[in-house]
């Protein structure tokens, strides 16, 4: 799909991140000034190396609970693509306090600074994990259950706040609630590493991957590119989509054993070994939701949304950047 998006200032803040770096890569080359509001706790400079000698690239290594970076973030931007977060429900049981101070502080000093610089637009990063206890499949917007842990009780924050910022100040937002996204960049390693760069560098290694239950909690895998087109969407959307959040996914629901198999099967045509590697199978994991799948009617009918990658699709794509950059 083509955005037609160009000679705009836009700040993306967790701009070196896995999903904020593909972003200033897309506007970058949309002809774009980026601005770049990263501290590194969880990007990485490699991701951004590339845009370094652009001229329509600055890059502020500073923080989002920090006002001051903020404000020299959003000095004269058009718009501002809000991606910075501590990501991981089990870091934010580990450490509910660092998750509430970048997750909620951090996103109330942007809103502020993106108020005070009259900035255009807020698009932010929500979060599927807001739909929390609830059962029903697929999830619709309008009905959320109980937060299951830290990180969701922060992206339902962010979400409260952006609705007052828009009534009481008058500041145009869009929260786009993410579905497990994946893609090139995403970080494949640490103790909060997502599962499919996780598993994708297990089996590379030909390493046995755990999954965590019986393999049949199931998620709605959204690639990258289908993230990015969304973002893009709600920077160009008319005032009819405002001040609204929106499910971000593909519209579909693999279990994990699905999701090995697929990874087994696609690997294995770089390394034939990898077929063969046995899972093991470990303990759930606290605060996980049993199923998750978006009714994503909302963002095609207003957005003009129309995810182009399935789980499949994005996999092949995912795996390919990965064998030849890991």
């Amino acid at each position: 799909m083509n955005i037609e998006l160009s000679e705009k200032k836009i700040v993306v803040t967790g701009g070196a991140g896995f999903i904020g770096s593909n972003l200033c890569e897309t506007l970058l080359n949309k002809n774009n000034k980026v601005v770049c509001l990263d501290n590194f706790s969880t990007g990485k400079k490699e991701n951004i190396i590339p845009f370094l000698e652009d001229s329509n690239f600055t890059l502020i290594n500073g923080d989002i609970r920090n006002i001051k970076d903020c404000l020299k973030a959003t000095k004269n931007a058009d718009y501002v693509l809000h991606q910075a977060a501590l990501g991981s429900v089990p870091r934010s049981i580990a450490d509910p306090i660092t998750s509430n101070e970048v997750n909620v502080s951090g996103f109330l000093n942007m809103l502020v600074a993106s108020r005070d610089h009259k900035v255009k637009r807020f698009v932010y990063a929500a979060s599927s994990s807001t739909y929390g206890d609830s059962e029903s499949l697929p999830k619709i917007e309008d009905k959320i259950g109980k937060p299951l842990s830290p990180y969701a009780v922060t992206k339902y924050v962010n979400e409260l706040y952006a609705a007052v910022f828009s009534k009481t100040y008058g500041l145009e937002t869009i929260g786009l609630r993410y579905f497990n996204v994946f893609g090139r960049k995403q970080d494949p390693n640490g103790a909060y590493a997502a599962v499919i760069p996780k598993f994708v560098s297990q089996l590379m290694n030909l390493e046995s991957p755990t999954i965590n239950g019986d393999g049949n909690y199931s998620r709605d895998f959204t690639y990258i590119d289908n993230v990015i087109q969304a973002n893009l969407l709600s920077l160009v959307a008319d005032k009819n989509a405002i001040n609204t959040v929106y499910n971000i996914a593909y519209g579909d629901r693999n279990t994990l054993n699905d999701l090995i198999g697929y990874l087994k099967f696609f690997l294995s045509e770089y390394n034939p070994e990898i077929k063969n590697i046995v899972v093991e199978y470990g303990p759930n994991r606290q605060g996980d939701i049993p199923h998750s799948q978006a009714d994503i009617n909302k963002a095609k009918k207003i957005l003009g949304y129309k995810p182009e990658f399935s789980l499949k699709k994005g996999l092949k794509e995912a795996i390919d950047w990965y064998w030849n950059n890991l």
